[in-house]
């Protein structure tokens, strides 16, 4: 029984946030050193920045129908997705037999459409590590924004401690920020008053789809990520 907890301690410890502050300065086991933060770059911020804004752009135009209380406080905004949306349906009508028919894709779909790939979360294929993330259609290019990491942001001086208990999916930054991926119990009570608190209206600040079984953003798995360290490399790292 000891042996057992003390294998689930050893596990567990590095995403003990109070551990972390008493031993980080003295061990960096799992930790990449990195001397500057510019050094950090897998992708550059461009690529980041065109690839989500060119899936978000299909996304939106996709789930176009249900916008239109929010797009009715923003007239500029709609006569630009209009235009985009006309543009969508030509080019359907072109591949579609039916031309009237129109089509709502899954958000998984769309990112198949966009970006050329499928990803979805199942059981992992390593020995105790839960649940893995997969590519199930399509081809991954090296240096490929797969999925985006969500959940709670704490800064350095914001409290963590009871939701960090028995947690596996706080991930630290290189600059000591903390992100809290967990979509279950004390975590997931807490991202969802921080989106309440937050919206403005009808205009949510944050997406809570993560939360259950159906994201509507398919890219937002990141959390189940296993990631890369020094005694074990996988295809994916996590860069944040």
């Amino acid at each position: 029984m000891l042996r057992g907890l003390r294998r689930r301690w050893d596990s567990y410890k590095y995403r003990f946030v109070p551990w972390l502050a008493l031993n980080l300065r003295r061990k960096r086991r799992t930790l990449r050193y990195v001397p500057e933060s510019s050094q950090d770059k897998i992708i550059s911020d461009e690529d980041v920045f065109e690839t989500l804004l060119k899936i978000f752009k299909a996304l939106f135009i996709n789930d176009f129908s249900r916008q239109a209380h929010i797009l009715a406080f923003l007239p500029e905004i709609k006569h630009k997705y209009l235009e985009l949306l006309t543009v969508e349906q030509k080019l359907s009508k072109v591949h579609s037999c039916n031309p009237l028919s129109q089509h709502v894709f899954s958000p998984e779909e769309v990112l198949f459409n966009t970006l050329g790939f499928m990803v979805s979360r199942d059981r992992s294929s390593l020995v105790s590590a839960g649940t893995g993330v997969f590519v199930t259609k399509g081809f991954v290019r090296k240096g490929t924004v797969v999925s985006m990491y969500p959940g709670t942001v704490y800064r350095k001086h914001e409290p963590i401690f009871f939701q960090s208990l028995g947690n596996p999916f706080i991930f630290r930054c290189i600059d000591g920020v903390l992100i809290d991926g967990n979509d279950k119990g004390l975590s997931r009570s807490v991202y969802r008053s921080c989106c309440r608190r937050d919206q403005l209206g009808p205009f949510q600040m944050s997406d809570e789809s993560w939360l259950t079984a159906a994201p509507q953003n398919p890219l937002a798995v990141g959390q189940y990520v296993n990631n890369c360290s020094h005694a074990s490399c996988v295809a994916l790292c996590l860069s944040l």
